[in-house]
């Protein structure tokens, strides 16, 4: 039966039922799960930059990178009717060239887990895993890190393409620059295409909006999902307080509102910052002490995520696809002979997905509601993720800790697909 599964056949059907059911829930499921696509994207292209009102992110202040107007202009390539389908097909696209990766790499390593992995929690997610610009950048990101020890440049590249979409991938970024000692060649890739967005965005006249997507985020409250509204939900949902659920047709987006909201939403990007400054301080710690990037990059991809969901104002459905990202990176470390066992991140991944899908799309309402036994389920996810973060901050204490190993010394020089061979 194992060799079955690790067939590419076998891999390729799965891949292909995978995407064929998210596909079916996100047009026909309960909760519009692909609403994003079909109301918000589709306006801003097809409703206000083709009626000839001008292109957001250029023209007028934005709340994503530049670049994540390319694949919204993708998926209207066969009309506006069509916009939805070709979103999806457009996200199984960009999947497949990830996934014919990690299938590659696995087969030079007689493992399959990794690509199963990926399919499993993209299903135990949901409809939203294909349903957001999200979507997008974790397949470019996935290669990024994929490809990061044995091409540092071009993983500089993919990584900060998907960081210009979504901005997320530049806490990867940091990450490699910090493990890598070729690092330099990371920094030349990243600096290129950010240099390229810019003068490219300039010369079309959006100087003034190409970082709006940082101002637009300064002034937004907690949503209703984020962690660190959890004390809020349930002071909503068990009545004596004061807080309460709100829709900001600003951010166009639920929040909650309470004694002492504007304060955590005021600490909370501070509290991001330092997060992240602290586990790179240990990652280049773990560096200065000799440790391999083998060693040093998947715990500490894993927990500069994490310190991105959960020190975050916003707490959308769609970050759980950013874990992917870390997992499967470190599920294909371990299984070249790197790093440590990713168990536990892969069966916690699985799980929160699964949480995730319990209470959106089809019960969101329920979640605005306050209802307790959503409540429930939010706050169990919400708690995985800091017990996540927690393994990952161990994990990388514990790297900083170690002897230093015997193996391989110069992985960025190694092949590290081929370390079993």
């Amino acid at each position: 039966m194992s060799a079955v599964l690790r067939h590419p056949i076998a891999l390729w059907a799965g891949f292909a039922v995978a995407h064929l059911w998210l596909g079916m829930l996100a047009l026909y499921a309960p909760g519009q799960p692909i609403g994003d696509v079909t109301q918000v994207y589709r306006f801003w292209i097809v409703d206000y930059a083709f009626a000839g009102h001008g292109w957001v992110g250029i023209d007028t202040v934005w709340v994503y990178p530049i670049l994540a107007i390319l694949p919204m202009i993708a998926a209207a390539a066969f009309g506006p009717e069509l916009y939805a389908s070709t979103w999806l097909t457009l996200v199984m696209i960009v999947d497949a060239i990830a996934f014919a990766a990690i299938v590659t790499i696995g087969r030079r390593h007689g493992v399959a887990h990794p690509g199963w992995w990926w399919l499993g929690f993209l299903v135990a997610l949901g409809p939203v895993a294909v349903g957001r610009v999200d979507s997008i950048t974790v397949p470019l990101a996935m290669l990024g890190m994929l490809v990061v020890l044995t091409r540092p440049a071009l993983a500089g590249v993919l990584l900060t393409v998907a960081a210009w979409i979504k901005v997320w991938p530049a806490a990867l970024v940091a990450a490699v620059v910090v493990a890598l000692r070729d690092r330099v060649r990371v920094i030349v890739g990243a600096a290129a295409v950010t240099v390229l967005v810019l003068v490219v965005v300039i010369a079309l006249g959006g100087a003034g909006n190409v970082f709006s997507f940082v101002t637009q985020q300064t002034s937004r409250g907690l949503q209703v999902e984020s962690v660190i509204a959890t004390p809020w939900m349930w002071d909503a949902t068990l009545g004596p307080g004061h807080s309460r659920v709100y829709y900001d047709f600003a951010i166009l987006t639920f929040q909650v509102q309470g004694d002492g909201v504007a304060t955590a939403a005021a600490v909370a990007t501070p509290l991001l910052a330092l997060a992240a400054a602290a586990l790179l301080g240990l990652g280049l710690l773990a560096v200065r002490r000799g440790r391999e990037p083998g060693e040093v990059l998947p715990p500490l991809v894993v927990a500069l995520t994490l310190a991105m969901i959960i020190f975050n104002k916003v707490g959308s459905p769609q970050f759980v696809t950013w874990l992917a990202v870390p997992i499967v990176f470190g599920l294909m470390t371990h299984a070249s002979g790197l790093g440590r066992s990713f168990r536990v991140p892969a069966a916690l991944g699985l799980v929160i997905a699964a949480l995730t899908q319990v209470f959106y799309p089809y019960l969101y309402t329920e979640v605005i509601a306050a209802k307790l036994s959503i409540v429930l389920v939010l706050t169990a996810r919400n708690l995985l993720y800091v017990a996540l973060f927690a393994w990952a901050v161990v994990a990388l204490a514990e790297v900083v800790r170690r002897p230093r190993s015997d193996g391989p010394h110069d992985l960025s020089a190694v092949d590290w697909l081929h370390a079993r061979r």
